[in-house]
């Protein structure tokens, strides 16, 4: 039942009680009211009924978006694909969405993207349909997400993305740090940067995060908060051994400091500087992120077995850490000399 009240400022405020169902709106017009009450008095018939609702004026793009707004999870690659596809599917209805995720696909490929990078557009689009049915009762078909994705097959795409084998090569590293070492011009220390990163095994958004506070250095451990973990987007705070070198290094980097972040620094930034030092010795195809890989293969020739490895690295299963091990048949030799 809709009822209306004329506020002082002469504007209409509506509210509308059906069942569980209560929506409130204020407008300039009566009738723009009643308009208004008229619909969501209808949807509300619907979920009592148990049926789906289509609201009037919903485009995929308005649900992307909600969705966006409403489930505040993920990062900077979540949050990229919701725009794209809020913005190429901003005028499609419902209804209308096999098509238009047909001509997506083309214009995607089009633009360059490979099959892993579309197959992660249509998860994406999946979940928001998935919240759209689920949580708000639209009338939408997740499936049609998950169909489309499914066809990239059919076209030939490979959707498994590749799995990096790139390793430092004997020399890389030697020639970057004298490279880092007579530029007086670079501002971050990349030298003791790349020289935790291999003790550490953390990404550098890590490196570049973790606390002094958060560092104990009588159990050499340190707290990594929000550790990233696919299965985990709210929060995942984990406790971390330091082994190696890596407390000297962190001793070396604070000095007398007591608070605030170790290595205090933006880590695009120092990512561009590992990229452009590189690129300054021709050296092809390695990121700094390699240096979490070769991290995690010392530590499996050091003879760590797997639980203690991954307490290190923060991986959840052995088939994540298996394309870390890279080991050789002399190291099981070495295990047993």
């Amino acid at each position: 039942m809709a009822t209306y009240s004329k506020l002082p400022s002469g504007r209409w405020r509506v509210q509308v009680r059906r069942g569980s169902v209560y929506r409130a709106h204020t407008f300039d017009l009566k009738r723009q009211a009643k308009a208004w009450a008229t619909e969501i008095e209808a949807q509300a018939l619907q979920v009592q009924a148990g049926r789906y609702i289509t609201p009037k004026g919903l485009t995929i793009g308005k649900l992307v978006k909600l969705y966006g707004e409403s489930v505040k999870e993920g990062g900077r690659t979540r949050n990229a694909c919701l725009a794209r596809l809020q913005t190429a599917l901003d005028r499609i209805k419902p209804h209308t969405l096999p098509f238009a995720l047909r001509d997506f696909i083309d214009n995607r490929q089009a633009a360059g993207a490979g099959g892993v990078t579309i197959a992660q557009d249509l998860s994406y689009l999946a979940s928001a349909l998935d919240w759209g049915r689920h949580s708000k009762r639209f009338d939408v078909n997740p499936e049609v997400a998950r169909d489309a994705r499914r066809s990239l097959k059919h076209r030939k795409l490979n959707t498994r993305s590749q799995s990096r084998e790139r390793l430092p090569k004997p020399g890389e590293l030697d020639a970057l740090y004298k490279l880092w070492d007579n530029n007086l011009r670079q501002q971050i220390p990349m030298i003791i940067l790349v020289q935790f990163a291999l003790v550490s095994a953390m990404r550098l958004g890590e490196i570049c995060r973790i606390q002094i506070e958060d560092v104990d250095f009588d159990k050499k451990t340190v707290l990594i908060r929000q550790r990233k973990d696919p299965k985990r987007k709210a929060s995942n705070d984990q406790i971390v051994p330091l082994v190696g070198d890596a407390i000297a290094i962190i001793q070396k980097q604070i000095g007398q400091r007591k608070q605030g972040r170790i290595f205090p620094y933006d880590a695009k930034s120092a990512s561009t500087a590992f990229t452009r030092g590189c690129k300054t010795l021709g050296i092809k195809d390695l990121k700094f992120h390699d240096l979490r890989h070769a991290a995690t293969v010392q530590l499996f020739r050091m003879g760590l077995d797997i639980p203690r490895v991954a307490m290190i690295t923060g991986h959840k299963s052995w088939e994540n850490l298996r394309r870390y091990t890279n080991l050789t048949a002399e190291d099981v030799h070495n295990a047993f000399s």
